[in-house]
């Protein structure tokens, strides 16, 4: 009789001989297929259940009115504390819902009369010497 706590030992995969190294190979090839399929028909699912305007997934718990508030108020320069004692959302619930604030525009700047500098509007472009 096995004892348990034995471990089971498999000698036909053995890495160390070719016949083994070929035999892991092999399966680490159809668990990628098979990862790749997975993925390719969860796709597709979603997108069936989008085109027939079904929900994907969880149902949201938010109030919808709760989220534009707290959106309009991330956009309206708000912290995350002011926003969550407005709208009673927690936290972790603000930064998974509403899109994080635009990042800011990078543009070139010029020199003004008073000595600070104003946005043109034009990225600007280093030229990279050739070595």
């Amino acid at each position: 009789m096995r004892n348990l706590a034995d471990p089971i030992r498999v000698d036909s995969a053995d890495p160390a001989d070719a016949m083994g190294q070929l035999a892991v190979g092999l399966l680490a090839l159809f668990a990628q297929m098979e990862r790749t399929y997975t993925c390719e028909r969860a796709a597709h699912a979603r997108a069936l259940a989008a085109a027939h305007s079904r929900q994907v997934g969880r149902p949201s718990l938010l109030d919808p009115a709760v989220l534009a508030c707290a959106v309009h108020l991330r956009n309206a320069g708000h912290s995350t504390a002011q926003i969550v004692a407005e709208t009673g959302m927690t936290r972790s619930s603000l930064h998974r819902y509403p899109s994080p604030r635009p990042p800011p525009l990078l543009t070139a700047a010029e020199p003004t009369q008073e000595g600070a500098v104003a946005p043109t509007g034009q990225t600007t472009r280093v030229p990279v010497a050739a070595s």
